[in-house]
């Protein structure tokens, strides 16, 4: 019988932050308490910025488009947000969306799996993914449920189950 495998993946749908970072822009507009502050948040390039006309007011535009995330299903791990930078006479935030688990990352997870696994399952770097197989399903599935309790600083999912 053949190996069961899975893929774990660190990938964010870019519509998805495209749909919050919409919502997000819709409730700015329409917020009492973000009138007249040059609050907005919109796409530059790749990244996302956020402006506003005082330190506070951004850092709230910042919480309202992590609501929206959080909404969508989105980990806020693969969220990477600047401080408040202040550029004239408005403060701004660049924030980036992280995709990929580093090399670093993902041998750190294979070494945990070695570890705290079930035995005779082998997990491989394969670029900035990861594959983990073993000829037993159930043991697949503790390897996800200890994945699922570590608390790692990026997102993971696991897809490619068979």
């Amino acid at each position: 019988m053949a190996d069961s495998s899975f893929d774990i993946v660190s990938k964010v749908e870019r519509q998805e932050v495209d749909n919050a970072l919409n919502q997000a822009a819709k409730e700015i507009s329409q917020r009492y308490d973000f009138k007249g502050v040059g609050a907005s948040i919109s796409w530059s390039g790749e990244k996302i910025l956020m402006e506003a006309n005082s330190e506070d007011r951004v850092s709230a535009v910042l919480d309202v488009f992590q609501s929206k995330l959080i909404k969508r299903g989105i980990s806020l791990k693969a969220l990477d947000a600047g401080e408040p930078q202040l550029s004239g006479k408005e403060y701004k935030i660049f924030a980036s969306i992280e995709e990929g688990i580093s090399q670093d990352n993902a041998k750190k997870v294979a070494k945990l799996i070695r570890d705290e696994g079930p035995k005779g399952v082998k997990a491989q770097v394969q670029g900035e993914e990861l594959r983990v197989s073993s000829k037993n399903r159930d043991d697949l599935q503790a390897v996800i449920a200890l994945l699922k309790g570590q608390d790692f600083d990026f997102a993971l999912q696991f897809v490619n189950y068979r």
